[in-house]
Order: C-alpha cells, then structure tokens, then sequence
C-alpha cells in the first residue's frame, strides 16, 4: 500500500473568541516554531491508514515530521529542499522545497505570510466544539482540492483535507508547544550510508 505523506502543523496563542480566520493570521505573523505530536488518518474508497509521530516546524522553510507508527519515515525541509527518508525500504527522495511544497498547507504553515496569495479564506463555523475556516486552493493545480482547520482553546486541533486522489486526511494535534527552543540540527539531513537517493 502506498504510504500517504502529509506534512504539516501549527499552533496559535490567541483570544479564545477569536474567529479562526483571525487565529491563523495571527499564528502566521507571529509564531516562529512549534513542536507537537500528532495522528494522522487517511481515508479513501479502498484504504484507511493511520499513523502518528512528532513534528517540529521553524518558520520560514524548516520543518521535521517524523513518523513513528506504522513505517518509520522521515521528512525534512532544511529550508531549500525536502528529503524524504524511507527506513523500511532505505530510500531517500529529495527535490527543491519550493517546487516540492508550491501553496500546500506546508507551506501555508512554515513559509512565508502569502495566505490570502494561495488560498480563498472561510470562516467554516462551529463543530466539534472546534472553530473552523474553510481554506480553498486558487491554484487549480493545486493537490488539495480542500482544506479545513479547527481552533480551540488558543491551538490548532486538527486539520481536515480532501486530495485530488480522493484521499481525506485528518490530523489530530496534540502537546502543542508554541516557540519552543529547538536545536538547528533538527532541520539538517545527510543520508544514511548504503541508501537509494533519488534527487531532483
């Protein structure tokens, strides 16, 4: 079965009315790392896979997922390029972040302040007891066909998307730390000896 990666995270430190529009401006002006744990299901006609992991971000460009359960996989953005690193089948994949990432919620969350550039903002109302904003591709090309975020309590719970593969993808977030010290190594990858690298 094909593994489904997708990376991405944030926290935010706001007034608990806030709308979550506002929330994720908010955390995109101000928030500059995070460090969390997360479950992530992904869902179509044929499959349901659920993983888990921890994940670090450093905005502008730097993030590390890794995923514990059920495969070990690393994915790392140093800030110029993304490196994918398989353990189970000792493959590696790297391309330059920025045509790796274009305007996905990756890059949404640990680039640059362009939200409103790559996406239609909605404020999606309440439920879940979570306040949610609808966030929709203007690129056609787009591989999230849509994406929903839900707030609560100053810190993003969870995020919803549907991808132009019919997949659905929720992640649920848990132990959020906003703008934790994190160690530059994190976001730093050499391949390990006697591994494919495949490289753009």
């Amino acid at each position: 079965m094909k593994r489904l990666i997708i990376p991405f995270i944030a926290t935010l430190a706001l007034p608990v009315q806030a709308a979550a529009i506002a929330q994720l401006k908010a955390f995109v002006a101000g928030t500059q790392t995070v460090s969390a744990q997360f479950e992530q299901t992904v869902t179509n006609q044929k499959h349901r896979e659920q993983a888990h992991g921890t994940l670090e971000i450093s905005r502008p460009g730097k993030f590390r997922w890794s995923y514990a359960k059920p495969f070990e996989q690393l994915i790392i953005g140093d800030g110029k390029r993304l490196w994918i690193y398989d353990k189970e089948l000792a493959q590696v994949t790297s391309r330059p972040l920025d045509s790796a990432l274009g305007s996905s919620p990756a890059a949404l969350l640990a680039g640059s302040n362009a939200i409103e550039r790559n996406y239609t903002l909605k404020e999606a109302g309440t439920a879940d007891g979570l306040e949610w904003l609808n966030a929709t591709p203007r690129q056609a090309d787009n591989t999230f066909q849509s994406l929903k975020m839900g707030f609560s309590g100053n810190t993003l719970k969870e995020m919803r998307l549907g991808d132009s593969f019919g997949n659905t993808t929720q992640i649920r977030f848990t132990s959020v730390t906003k703008n934790p010290v994190l160690p530059a190594g994190s976001f730093s990858f050499n391949p390990p000896k006697g591994v494919d690298v495949l490289s753009e």
